[in-house]
């Protein structure tokens, strides 16, 4: 494979980029390559450190350097480019054993929201400036407000963003009759070749920025030990400190091949036990860009299951499906959902579906309904008149599957998919 070029399009006078060795993250970076750019010139900025526009805590700043010997912030006015997945590259040195940086975006946005691109990065302590990054991070093209935060002592010298893949617009939505008397199916994937997964269908998201919840995985591409399909199905494993990572897994979505309005969304899985992972089949807006588009995008949880919520010995457990919208979601703490209890989840399979018209949608396991929303007063209640993209993702930790701790004897997960198929109505 040809490495490709990449330049930094810098807004300050210097950017420094030191070059990496051949560590077990450049090797990610290297296998990940022909997935995440996506252009012969990669695009990207910089924040100048010197164009300061608000601070927090006590910093010094001396030949554009800013040291913090506390809990810091500065805050920055940047314009982004481009609408993509970015990969920030934050040169720093920790002054203490528990220094950290993370960076916020949109910091005055209207629901007052915390919105964390980058989850908690350690900097080790150290007498020289490393490199330490974050891949995956999505940000729209336009101005932004964007703080740094500088946690328990740090020192930082340059902070770049480099575009890993531009935001893909789906070329194909597929919109379902919902009106006859049986179902048909109009797309699917039975998952019965072998190898990687067909590239015609599904995209890999990519990356280790948290996905919004302080997950612990590295997203890969392209790589069989995080997605195959072997025996006829499709097996989504996570790996413990994997690759320079805590953990790895994949994430598999339709978004920038086919996008779905309405049908039944139907998958059949088996999901792991043991505390830590969480695993998922779901939708989300089509139009979502970064963390600002979500919920008013709309999601639609056709099934997601906790490994904590699972009896190890038998495999019972809890499926969850939930509706999410501006009116409704779980951090205003009043998402609209539904559990139902499950025998067996991570040895028997079991299906997963979500029935959705224009005007309601019902989720089912082992076609038996559980739970149904149907507000469709307005759009903060109802964005669910608008495409949606299918995810297949197994992660780890986070606020909801590491809401109880990880089991520490764990060292790989499996989530076992054997079919995903989307129906339309027919007479």
């Amino acid at each position: 494979m040809t490495k490709k070029s990449t330049h930094i399009f810098s807004l300050v006078l210097f950017s420094v980029i030191l070059m990496i060795g051949c560590t077990g993250e450049e090797k990610m970076q290297t296998e990940n390559e022909e997935a995440v750019i996506s252009t012969e010139t990669a695009k990207g900025f910089s924040i100048a450190l010197n164009d300061l526009k608000a601070s927090e805590g006590e910093t010094k700043a001396i030949d554009s350097v800013f040291s913090c010997a506390g809990n810091c912030w500065l805050e920055y006015r940047v314009d982004v480019p481009v609408s993509g997945r970015y990969r920030v590259l934050i040169q720093a040195k920790g002054i203490t054993d528990s220094s950290l940086v993370w960076i916020e975006d949109h910091v005055h946005n209207k629901d007052n929201r915390t919105y964390n691109i980058t989850s908690n990065v350690p900097v080790e302590k150290s007498e020289d400036f490393q490199i330490v990054t974050r891949d995956g991070s999505p940000l729209r093209a336009g101005k932004h407000d964007i703080r740094i935060h500088m946690v328990n002592g740090l020192e930082i010298k340059s902070v770049d963003f480099e575009l890993l893949r531009e935001h893909q617009v789906t070329p194909t939505t597929l919109t379902q009759n919902m009106e006859g008397e049986e179902w048909e199916i109009v797309w699917n994937d039975e998952f019965d070749g072998e190898g990687i997964v067909d590239t015609t269908k599904w995209t890999y998201d990519i990356g280790n920025w948290g996905w919004g919840n302080g997950e612990l995985q590295y997203f890969t591409a392209f790589r069989p030990e995080n997605a195959r399909q072997e025996g006829g199905n499709l097996i989504i494993e996570a790996h413990k400190n994997d690759m320079d990572n805590p953990w790895t897994s994949a994430r598999l979505t339709t978004r920038g091949k086919t996008t779905f309005l309405y049908g039944k969304v139907e998958f059949r899985a088996k999901v792991p036990a043991e505390k830590g992972n969480w695993a998922a089949g779901w939708m989300l807006g089509d139009d979502y860009v970064d963390e600002l588009s979500w919920p008013y995008c709309g999601e639609i949880d056709i099934l997601e299951s906790v490994g904590y919520q699972m009896d190890n010995e038998t495999g019972n457990g809890t499926a969850h499906s939930s509706a999410h919208c501006g009116a409704y979601y779980f951090k205003l703490g009043n998402q609209a959902t539904g559990t139902t209890s499950v025998s067996n989840m991570n040895n028997e399979f079991h299906t997963y579906s979500v029935v959705w018209t224009p005007d309601s949608m019902t989720a089912y396991v082992d076609e038996k309904a559980y739970f149904t929303y149907g507000d469709t007063s307005s759009e903060l209640t109802w964005p669910f008149d608008k495409p949606q993209n299918i995810i297949l993702n197994l992660t780890m930790g986070g606020g909801w599957g590491g809401l109880e701790g990880m089991d520490e004897s764990v060292d790989n997960q499996q989530m076992i998919i054997d079919y995903v198929r989307v129906y339309q109505k027919t007479n």
